[in-house]
């Protein structure tokens, strides 16, 4: 039986089911990348570092979601171009329509400097991080004490009126 430090990354996988999704709904799959010397894209499209590429059947060609590499060739103005990304240098694979989709932590072991740098997309919910940066399913807790701590005290109630709810800054 393989342990979790032996199992093969769940990017990969986590990619290739957004990327189902979403054009089993008719919506237009993006990634964004971190831009480094490994990643193959067109450097005058790169801002600060990442560049936001539009994987969708009508924008790409040969397109081939691999585990270790995402590849295909893609128009830029006009030209003909080969891309090659590394999956691990995937931070967020997402619906350009509604923004749904996945973020992912950065974890490039030695470059603490990156890794600690914040993306534009940090309004995205990262899947949180677990040892080589991988995703993990993260529980959101209360900030509350647990009940035996609040010392006999009832539990505080909601605030009635309307739900709470997030807003996307584009």
């Amino acid at each position: 039986m393989m342990n979790a430090l032996e199992s093969t990354s769940t990017r990969p996988y986590l990619i290739r089911a957004l990327y189902d999704w979403c054009t089993d709904n008719g919506l237009t799959p993006y990634v964004a990348v971190l831009v480094d010397d490994s990643v193959q894209v067109p450097r005058e499209y790169v801002k600060n570092g990442e560049i936001v590429l539009n994987i969708s059947f009508d924008a790409t060609s040969s397109l081939k979601l691999g585990n270790d590499f995402i590849e295909f060739k893609a128009r830029f103005a006009g030209s003909a171009r080969e891309i090659m990304v590394p999956v691990s240098r995937v931070i967020a694979i997402y619906a350009r329509e509604n923004g749904q989709g996945m973020a992912f932590p950065v974890g490039v072991p030695g470059t603490s400097d990156e890794a600690s740098r914040p993306s534009p997309l940090s309004s995205v919910p990262a899947a949180g991080a677990q040892g080589e940066g991988e995703p993990r399913v993260v529980q959101l807790v209360s900030p509350d004490p647990p009940q035996e701590d609040r010392n006999g005290q009832e539990p505080p109630r909601p605030p009635s009126g309307p739900r709470p709810s997030l807003k996307r800054i584009k």
